[in-house]
């Protein structure tokens, strides 16, 4: 029975790494993150809020908003990275 319950928490384990793997391929990151759990659930939490004032803002270009999805990820991407190397990501830390 133990045995049993240690095959099972390796799996839930594994498909909890392969479930953060798969979020860090998403989200915007700097050539120097190497990102713990928890700091990638951080970061996650910050680029969704990033991406609602972005889409609440008019800075938004239409194009961007209507050209080929790769290419506004890329847009994207490279705002948020911008905007965490200009500190601002570190003020709303406290929510």
């Amino acid at each position: 029975q133990r045995v049993i319950a240690n095959v099972r928490e390796r799996q839930r384990t594994q498909s909890l790494n392969d479930a953060f793997a798969e979020l860090r391929k998403i989200i915007p990151t700097l050539p120097s993150d190497k990102l713990s759990k928890i700091q990638t659930l951080k970061l996650a939490a910050r680029y969704i809020d990033f991406l609602c004032q972005v889409l609440q803002s008019d800075e938004l270009d239409h194009k961007v908003a209507t050209s080929c999805n790769f290419l506004a990820h890329e847009r994207l991407s490279y705002a948020f990275s911008v905007w965490r190397m200009e500190g601002a990501w570190s003020m709303s830390a406290s929510h």
